[in-house]
């Protein structure tokens, strides 16, 4: 299949609305210092985010990069690629990276620019793409020899809200049976040392970032709003593809409401984490 044929199959579950947007941007606030310890880039690398979304990341990135280093984020979708860019004005922080629209499956990159990049990375992409192996391919052929491919994205099964909310397990299970019929990979997470190690890139590591919390946390409202946002969201999807019925949709969101309030509510998620070095000799594509 070509990149262009395997771009029209590939499908964003969550959209673009003003209301993904916003649960998004409360996203990175939850994630991007961890995820930035995590990647740990060198004052004055050349970084390539690929599906950048609102581009928030790019900019913490830029800004522990330097003057001397570059950041490119690639979006394919309009409406986060120009929000990318309005935020970034918004912040002052216009030129800190460089924004560029197009598809983590062809990636809009010029010939000089190809193997130029010390590192590339991408979060919360995979997941979504019917051919992860194109973007990863993409990636390693974008970044120099010796340099860094680094993978962040969900393994869905291991999703743990406890006291369990009443018609959660309903739920969920629609919820990953909507990224199946899309043809996506809700458990991708855990797959992520096995496509770098297939792609043959060498020295590869694997971590995690905690994404949860529990009740009295500061955080933790917002890891709630952001579990309910994300329901919210693939409604449509759940219910037009015969996953779950209304009564079951509305009671299992009833019960994760009543679970958001209860002052011994936990929930414990990480997110999946694998990096890997391309070969000095040159990586067939």
């Amino acid at each position: 299949m070509s990149n262009q044929a395997a771009d029209k199959t590939s499908t964003y579950l969550h959209g673009s609305s003003p209301e993904e947007q916003a649960r998004l941007s409360m996203l990175n606030d939850l994630l991007n210092q961890e995820c930035l310890r995590v990647l740990n880039p060198d004052s004055g690398n050349r970084v390539l985010d690929v599906g950048c979304g609102l581009g928030q990341l790019s900019r913490v990135v830029a800004c522990s990069v330097g003057a001397d280093g570059f950041v490119l984020g690639i979006e394919r979708d309009t409406q986060q690629y120009l929000q990318a860019k309005k935020l970034a004005a918004e912040a002052k922080e216009r030129n800190l990276p460089e924004f560029r629209q197009g598809d983590a499956l062809q990636l809009p990159l010029d010939d000089c620019e190809w193997g130029t990049f010390d590192v590339a990375y991408c979060r919360f992409l995979l997941e979504h793409l019917q051919n992860p192996v194109i973007a990863i391919s993409q990636m390693i052929k974008a970044v120099r020899p010796g340099g860094r491919v680094f993978l962040a994205d969900d393994d869905h099964d291991y999703f743990h809200p406890w006291p369990e909310p009443a018609g959660f397990q309903a739920l969920w299970q629609a919820y990953i049976g909507s990224y199946q019929r899309l043809g996506n990979d809700p458990f991708i997470g855990r797959r992520l040392v096995f496509l770098l190690r297939e792609a043959g890139l060498n020295s590869i590591r694997n971590s995690s970032v905690f994404f949860g919390g529990c009740a009295g946390n500061e955080t933790f409202e917002a890891v709630a709003d952001n579990l309910i946002g994300v329901m919210v969201g693939a409604k449509e999807l759940m219910l037009s593809g015969g996953l779950l019925d209304e009564s079951s949709y509305h009671f299992g969101m009833d019960g994760l409401v009543q679970w958001k309030r209860n002052p011994a509510s936990a929930l414990w998620y990480s997110v999946c984490c694998a990096e890997g070095l391309v070969p000095l000799e040159e990586v067939s594509n």
